[in-house]
């Protein structure tokens, strides 16, 4: 938390990892989200999770980034639709089969869902105005799990303004 007596950032590694602030310009908030995946590719709605953190934080106008560190993850926007859930995921496996005789396969085996992963992105910005995500009316956030199952964090970033310039 940023101390404004000894002007210092301290960084936590609880629910909150870090709280930077720049007096009359913005501060910059993060928070992590673990999440327990089920199987070796799905995509899991993290909407309401992300949502949660902007209104917990008190942000009125910035930007939150979401972002995930893990090499085989993933995450994106789109439609909430079973369908189309189940067709994209389709998609990324025609797209890069498994075992398609990949190179790093020889070490992990796992060569499609670091391929898949390059191609769908590890973050996203969405704008936060009123102090609500602005997103489509259709448009979730997905976490994006192409090797699972297994444990994973999702880090959520907020930058708040502080002052129009």
């Amino acid at each position: 938390m940023y101390d404004r007596e000894h002007d210092y950032t301290e960084f936590r590694s609880l629910q909150a990892s870090v709280y930077l602030k720049f007096p009359g310009i913005c501060s910059i908030r993060g928070f992590t989200v673990n999440i327990w995946t089920n199987e070796r590719i799905e995509l899991v709605d993290i909407t309401e999770e992300v949502k949660s953190e902007v209104i917990k934080s008190g942000i009125v106008n910035g930007i939150c980034v979401v972002s995930t560190s893990h090499t085989t993850t993933a995450i994106i926007l789109n439609e909430n639709e079973t369908g189309l859930r189940h067709d994209i995921l389709d998609f990324l496996e025609k797209l890069i089969p498994l075992s398609a005789g990949y190179q790093h396969d020889r070490i992990d085996n796992n060569a499609d869902a670091h391929l898949k992963a390059v191609m769908l992105g590890s973050s996203e910005t969405i704008p936060v105005m009123g102090g609500e995500l602005v997103l489509g009316a259709w448009q979730h956030i997905f976490f994006v799990e192409l090797d699972g199952p297994r444990q994973r964090t999702v880090n959520i970033t907020l930058v708040n303004q502080q002052k129009y310039y």
